[in-house]
């Protein structure tokens, strides 16, 4: 296999995920990392300029991102989105930005939270519209010891509205519950909130992006509603096991 090339990265929003990502993509390579809310940041143009640009910013933000760094791109150069979502960043980068550059959309099924033991071994999608590219960023996940999952934006959207949509709606309507103390619980209902738990701190604007903005997920939204009235309405006793033999 032949050698990847030294890279130089510009990493552009360093929130929560940026911060996160910067010590591994320095694994890499140099990484000038640019955020206005971080004084003492890489320039834009700096971070903008440089082989692969990552841009960990909110879908919200990402059209304001685009035009940005688009003048300080140079040929040839990659933007990698992270966003949760797929189709619509990537349709919104692919307008925005010239088209000397390369486009390409990741998604690590992962977070600060749930990686806060190590990377290794978790998965990243890759959309694999993004040709040579993709596979350069598949190289470097590999290097990383992440694992690669390589799927459309179409079917990752799909996807995702059950994968992460379900999970944050049942978060936020377990937080809205009020429930009382309970001292006394069962390994199944802890489990459920440890997994509830670990969504349950992603931003206002991450939980409107994925429960909102993805195009699947008002099938999502009515079958769970339409399940939830049809279990409620049940007769009583309708669907318990029988005791007797």
């Amino acid at each position: 296999m032949s050698r990847l090339p030294r890279l130089r990265f510009g990493l552009i929003g360093l929130g929560a995920f940026g911060a996160f990502c910067r010590p591994h993509l320095e694994r890499l390579g140099p990484v000038a990392g640019h955020d206005p809310a971080w004084p003492g940041s890489a320039s834009l143009a700096e971070a903008a300029s440089r082989d692969i640009v990552v841009l960990a910013v909110p879908v919200a933000r990402l059209a304001e991102a685009a035009r940005a760094i688009a003048p300080h791109l140079r040929p040839g150069a990659v933007v990698v989105e992270l966003c949760s979502l797929k189709t619509r960043p990537l349709a919104t980068l692919r307008a925005l930005l010239p088209r000397h550059v390369r486009v390409l959309g990741l998604h690590p099924l992962f977070g600060p939270q749930s990686a806060r033991d190590g990377i290794v071994g978790l998965r990243v999608v890759v959309d694999p519209s993004g040709g040579a590219a993709a596979r350069l960023t598949a190289r470097l996940l590999h290097r990383l010891g992440l694992a690669v999952v390589w799927m459309t934006a179409e079917e990752h959207d799909r996807q995702m509205a059950w994968v992460q949509g379900l999970t944050h709606l049942l978060a936020r309507l377990v937080q809205g519950l009020d429930m009382p103390e309970l001292p006394h619980r069962t390994r199944s209902f802890d489990r459920l909130m440890d997994a509830l738990g670990m969504v349950s701190q992603d931003s206002e604007a991450l939980f409107r992006t994925i429960t909102e903005e993805n195009p699947f997920m008002p099938e999502v939204k009515a079958r769970l509603l339409a399940g939830a009235e049809a279990l409620l309405r049940a007769p009583a006793g309708q669907g318990e096991d029988t005791l007797a033999a």
